[in-house]
């Protein structure tokens, strides 16, 4: 479900990246796909993860989302922080 899971040190902040990519954007941009249920399944999932990692259990929890649009040659990446909140 999560693409990346990384750990943001300069905030203690461990942060779950989803991935989108859209060749064109004739039925929305790549980042318009991550509607509630996408956003329900990765929150879960980053539960289920943290249950399992009780390192990070003290951490901040950030929801990152980037998106990729266009060809693979020059392709344009909307990078959004907080995109959305558990």
């Amino acid at each position: 479900e999560i693409d990346i899971i990384m750990l943001d040190k300069s905030e203690q902040t461990l942060v779950f990246v989803e991935v989108r990519y859209r060749q064109n954007t004739q039925f929305g941009s790549a980042t318009d796909s991550i509607n509630y249920n996408k956003q329900t399944k990765l929150i879960r999932t980053a539960q289920y993860y943290l249950q399992q990692h009780s390192e990070y259990q003290e951490f901040i929890c950030r929801f990152d989302v980037v998106g990729i649009e266009s060809d693979l040659k020059y392709p344009k990446i909307n990078w959004i922080k907080n995109a959305f909140e558990a």
